[in-house]
C-alpha cells in the first residue's frame, strides 16, 4: 500500500503505532530471528528467555501492526515475517547508530 503524497495525521499515527511495536529489544530480537525463517513460539520463548505469556504478548503486538503472521499447527504456533522489508529499517537504524558513533567517538 502506497501512502498519499501528503500523509495525513492518521498516516502519521499509523506509522507511530508500528514504530511503538518495534520499540522493545525483545521484539527486535524476535524479528531478527524470524528474518532467518519461520519459528515456533517455543523457540522464540527460549531465545527471549521469557515466559510464554510475555512472548505471546510481544508477538501479538507485532501481529497487530502487520509485521508478523502466525499459523497454528497442532498445539504449536509458528511465526514468520509478513513484511521482510522491516529489515531495511533495521539497516537504516544501524546506519544511524554508526554515524552517531563516528560523531561522538563511541
Amino acid at each position: 500500500m502506497l501512502l498519499p503524497i501528503s500523509p495525513s495525521k492518521a498516516d502519521f499515527e499509523a506509522r507511530a503505532k508500528v514504530m511503538k511495536a518495534l520499540a522493545h529489544p525483545t521484539r527486535l530480537m524476535m524479528i531478527e530471528e524470524l528474518s532467518r525463517g519461520e519459528r515456533c513460539v517455543c523457540e522464540l520463548r527460549d531465545l527471549a528467555d521469557c515466559d510464554l505469556s510475555t512472548v505471546s504478548k510481544h508477538l501479538s503486538l507485532l501481529k497487530d501492526v502487520g509485521i508478523v503472521d502466525d499459523e497454528k499447527r497442532g498445539k504449536q504456533v509458528y511465526y514468520r515475517l509478513r513484511v521482510p522489508c522491516v529489515l531495511n529499517f533495521f539497516h537504516c537504524l544501524d546506519s544511524v547508530l554508526t554515524a552517531r558513533a563516528r560523531l561522538t567517538g563511541r
